[in-house]
């Protein structure tokens, strides 16, 4: 039995001890701060653990934002669970299915609340919510508090309204480009970053093998024989604007050459050459066919039905240009064909194959299909329905588009407990699952298509191998915009870390590693011993071991020689260049 954590207000035996979670709680504790954790490597329990010791030292309320209804949900379920508040009061969760009129009477009814950041700041700004009391500020997701998005606008607000403000922010992927990990590092006010990878010894005992497979499958013919001429059509445009020297980026025709194309117009409008305008035009049914053609080969029949529909019914209607492309008889005529169309892409029978293959295997097994669009959720459903032992569940949004209904919060919450639960055991999500959602028997995730977004990637890849061994399957089209998608991904996972290195060392507060805010910490084993001991134990334990001798073979017939260095040739510590010197 492993050891486990023990606090005044933790129930006991709920919450594993793991020295590198303690770490990163003892940190938490000294000033706001950014926790960077791989999926499944616990970050909840560090806030859990940071939020019991901010309300036992502080006193005050503590408060956990998290960017969704089933997200907030997840959390007060799991603080229930784990944590003992003085006096028997509960956590308690506000969403923004509680009419603000319930809101008023609810904040302040319990010292530990989770809520979505709409609702916080909605409440802030019209007087009902008072932060100053707030001991500590969970944010989950924190990659979210950039711009001006809801959770960093009630990061703004705590911050000017508490005199000591302490704020955690957790994330699993903080974006690749460090003047974005910059942003949410201002935003919440951290003073420092924790970042741990998978492959320090700390953690990798604790986290379950992943295998990811990229499958390539062949776009059948009849696809590519509709994009043909849409293909035709937008090489048409882009050769008459390289004319014009609008588009001038060589190679395949791609979005950024279009957008660099829209840029060169603009410029030219302002110049006051009157052509541009007529160029602009162009050049944004460029865009309309780009888009509308890797739909067809990258996702087939009902995304491209969705995007031509969501155009038509979208606010963009009624405007003229949008309405020349959708009356252009090309596009009429591919309308007319796709509505008589069942999705025949090679996709789906991929999908159909993997998930028929990994429940014969094992009947208890949980599988999640992740798709950008409702459309091609729905066409899933319908290829995995009669296939033995599958019982398949859609996830999707709130909003209602095109005639479709979205799910209210209080569906969504249902649909995941019947996945955890095993009453469907297929769970076909749009992004609206990617990200922070628990479920731990998940053992299989299927990508319809790669995403560029290594956040979006991270956070889909993380819905599995939580528990045990995972499975991660990339399904990419030959010759389509999924091949550089899933090259962009990689390129920008890659240069992730990096990018949050360079930002760490910029920050004005050093690492924190004296174990000084563990004091109301033990951990329970074969005995009780204090926290701070645990962690330093740890610590040895996973030292690397150090070889006093030179074990290495040396070369047969060869004498080994070593040779002094001259020390005018030595360079002072921190020297970097000669204007250091």
């Amino acid at each position: 039995m492993r050891p486990t954590v023990c606090h005044p207000l933790l129930s006991e035996g709920t919450i594993e001890a793991r020295a590198y979670q303690l770490e990163a709680v003892d940190e938490a504790l000294s000033g706001s701060m950014m926790l960077v954790l791989p999926t499944a490597a616990g970050k909840t329990a560090v806030a859990w653990m940071a939020i019991v010791e901010s309300l036992n030292r502080n006193g005050g309320w503590a408060l956990m934002v998290a960017p969704t209804v089933a997200l907030v949900q997840q959390h007060l379920s799991g603080m229930m669970e784990v944590i003992e508040l003085q006096g028997g009061a509960e956590a308690i969760s506000i969403t923004g299915r509680d009419p603000p009129s319930k809101r008023d009477g609810v904040w302040g009814s319990s010292n530990l609340i989770v809520a979505t950041p709409q609702v916080v700041r909605n409440d802030v700004e019209r007087g009902a919510l008072d932060l100053s009391e707030c001991c500590i500020l969970v944010l989950d997701e924190v990659h979210h508090c950039t711009g001006s998005h809801a959770m960093a606008m009630v990061s703004d607000m705590y911050m000017s309204m508490r005199k000591e403000p302490l704020i955690l922010g957790t994330t699993a992927s903080p974006g690749y480009r460090a003047e974005d990990v910059r942003e949410v590092c201002s935003r919440m006010g951290a003073g420092r970053i924790h970042i741990r990878g998978s492959e320090e010894p700390m953690l990798s005992e604790y986290l379950s093998e992943l295998e990811v497979e990229e499958v390539t499958v062949r776009v059948p013919q009849e696809i590519r024989d509709l994009a043909e001429p849409l293909r035709l059509w937008q090489t048409g445009i882009v050769d008459q604007q390289r004319r014009l020297g609008r588009y001038v980026m060589t190679g395949m025709i791609s979005y950024s050459g279009l957008s660099n194309a829209m840029d060169r117009s603009q410029i030219a409008i302002s110049r006051g050459e009157s052509s541009a305008y007529k160029s602009m035009s162009e050049i944004a049914t460029a865009m309309r066919l780009h888009h509308l053609i890797n739909c067809l080969l990258s996702q087939g029949i009902s995304a491209s039905k969705e995007f031509l529909d969501r155009m038509e019914g979208g606010e963009d209607g009624k405007k003229k240009s949008v309405l020349a492309f959708l009356r252009d008889p090309r596009i009429r005529e591919l309308r007319k064909t796709l509505s008589g169309m069942d999705e025949s892409h090679s996709k789906m029978g991929a999908v159909r194959r993997l998930v028929r293959e990994r429940i014969r295997r094992d009947v208890d097994s949980r599988v999640i299909v992740f798709a950008n669009y409702r459309d091609t959720i729905t066409s899933l459903d319908r290829a995995l329905a009669g296939l033995d032992g599958v019982r398949s569940i859609q996830f999707v949004g709130q909003s209602s588009r095109g005639g479709r209904e979205g799910l209210s919060p209080k569906r969504q919450v249902e649909r995941l407990d019947s996945f955890r639960s095993g009453e469907s055991n297929v769970l076909l999500a749009t992004s609206i699952g990617e990200e922070g959602l628990d479920i731990p028997a998940a053992d299989l995730v299927i990508f319809y298509e790669p995403v560029s977004s290594e956040i979006r990637t991270i956070q889909r890849r993380g819905r599995t191998g939580r528990r045990r061994l995972g499975e991660v399957v990339v399904l990419i089209a030959e010759d389509t915009r999924d091949e550089g998608s899933m090259a962009a991904a990689k390129r920008k996972e890659k240069g992730m870390q990096r990018a949050v290195h360079r930002v760490r060392r910029g920050l004005p507060r050093g690492h924190h590693s004296d174990l000084s805010n563990l004091g109301s910490f033990s951990i329970l084993g074969e005995s009780r011993i204090p926290a701070s001991d645990f962690v330093i134990g740890e610590r040895e334990r996973s030292r690397p071991e150090i070889i006093k001798e030179d074990r290495n073979e040396r070369p047969s017939g060869r004498e080994m020689r070593t040779e002094s260095l001259d020390p005018s040739t030595f360079r002072p510590k921190g020297q970097s260049g000669l204007e250091d010197f």
